[in-house]
């Protein structure tokens, strides 16, 4: 009589640990998604999988996950990505897992001309909106999984230049006027020498050719750059949700004239947080210990700044931020 409880309780432990597996797991794949007059671009998807996954490479990252596994759930939120001037798709990776480990589908584009590859058109504004823009349609139309989308359910995550791209998405007008007072005041700043360095290439285009996206419900800000462009009057259609970040020791993007100017433009409070401790990179995904010392630049982990630490408590901010603002309509 006392076999049969053991042998249900051990089954029932079995099942209870599947679904845990099954409901962790990480579906990817990597698409094309076409552009007008342009190169496609190419985006990295994750999302819920019943497949198990197995360990793999991404760049200098290490991401568990089901290749091309066939997805899980309906009416799941989506989540688009925007990286960082001379990133790609992979560069905030475990953000992107811990989405899809929460039932997101996130889906994040490499920026042709601004990339680890090309950097010919940083500085070209105008592009990165537009192809937010196409990512979302391919995925709510024509992606192979997009009727396992609610398309009343889209956010987006944006970092560093892809931050700005997020103000802008969702309906930010930077003043790209007043560049020149500031790189005056602070030439030696990031932004400053970017500039200069396409001084040759074709000026950034005007304000009004930049692309704003109304399905985008809530954005995630994160050490946005040319955050001293946007004006209250700049910032005023913003009125979604947002949650904003700044590292309090960003060398790249000094205070005060990025996250803070952003948080004072816009027309309601943020959720802001200010990370004790970080730098302009920690946004970044951690590093597999084989690269911390072949890209020491991407991958430094100074004294008393734990990276793996600070993304476990980011992520799980970023995914309670989206679960919050991204909730079904009943």
């Amino acid at each position: 009589m006392r076999i049969l409880p053991r042998l249900f309780i051990t089954a029932l432990l079995s099942l209870l640990a599947a679904i845990r597996v099954d409901a962790a797991s990480v579906g990817f794949q990597v698409i094309r998604v076409p552009v007008p007059e342009d190169v496609p671009l190419e985006v990295a998807i994750w999302y819920p999988t019943k497949t198990r996954p197995i360990a793999r490479r991404l760049g200098p990252f290490t991401q568990t996950v089901a290749r091309d596994g066939a997805i899980a759930g309906r009416s799941l939120p989506l989540v688009v990505i925007s990286h960082g001037t001379a990133e790609w798709y992979g560069a905030l990776c475990d953000t992107a897992i811990a989405l899809a480990r929460a039932g997101f589908v996130v889906a994040a584009p490499t920026h042709t001309g601004d990339n680890l590859a090309d950097q010919s058109r940083s500085i070209r504004l105008a592009d990165r909106p537009l192809h937010i823009h196409l990512v979302i349609s391919d995925l709510l139309e024509s992606w192979q999984y997009h009727r396992h989308i609610d398309a009343g359910r889209v956010g987006m995550f944006g970092f560093s230049a892809g931050a700005l791209t997020a103000l802008i998405v969702a309906g930010g007008e930077p003043d790209l006027g007043t560049l020149e007072d500031h790189c005056r005041d602070h030439p030696d700043f990031f932004d400053c020498r970017l500039v200069r360095a396409h001084a040759s290439a074709s000026p950034p285009p005007a304000t009004a050719s930049l692309v704003h996206d109304a399905r985008v419900k809530a954005i995630v800000v994160a050490a946005p750059a040319l955050g001293f462009t946007f004006s209250p009057d700049g910032l005023k259609a913003v009125t979604l949700p947002v949650q904003l970040w700044r590292a309090a020791n960003d060398h790249v993007l000094p205070s005060p004239f990025y996250a803070e100017a952003v948080r004072d433009s816009l027309p309601s409070p943020p959720e802001y947080h200010v990370v004790a401790g970080a730098d302009h990179l920690d946004f970044l995904a951690v590093c597999s210990p084989k690269w911390r010392s072949a890209a020491p630049d991407l991958c430094v982990e100074r004294d008393g700044f734990d990276r793996g630490h600070f993304h476990r408590e980011f992520n799980k901010r970023v995914v309670a931020f989206f679960s919050r603002t991204l909730k079904p309509i009943s």
